[in-house]
């Protein structure tokens, strides 16, 4: 596997403190998972979340014991790779991910967007001087 440079994970919201609120097993799975993104590749199990268009929006689903984990990342952007949320999926009907969720991996994928221009913004300036 060749690997490009290591783009840095940027959490978003509450996802960190979420992911880290999971089971050990999901948890190490994910940063597992997340690592391949950070290198430029995308992990068997990561598939795009749809509804967000052609957004580079992936999730992540794991079944443990407990029940079935998601997380939920963009590599939209070529500053980093942002985890937009964690969670466990409660309902046992149907493989929809809740509005609830949907509207919170928006309303995060936003505020990655503004990141990201920061981000750009800054090392257009600090290039300048």
């Amino acid at each position: 596997m060749v690997h490009g440079p290591e783009k840095p994970l940027i959490w978003i919201g509450s996802a960190k403190k979420d992911l880290i609120a999971l089971p050990v097993p999901v948890r190490k799975f994910f940063g597992h998972a997340l690592h391949f993104a950070q290198v430029g590749e995308q992990h068997e199990s990561a598939k795009v979340l749809k509804g967000f268009g052609s957004a580079g929006v992936l999730e992540l689903v794991e079944d443990e014991a407990g029940g079935t984990y998601r997380s939920v990342y963009t590599v939209r952007f070529a500053e980093a790779v942002f985890v937009l949320h964690c969670f466990q999926k409660k309902s046992k009907r149907g493989i929809a991910t809740p509005k609830k969720e949907l509207d919170i991996i928006r309303t995060r994928l936003r505020a990655a967007e503004t990141v990201a221009k920061e981000i750009r913004n800054a090392q257009a300036r600090s290039q300048e001087h």
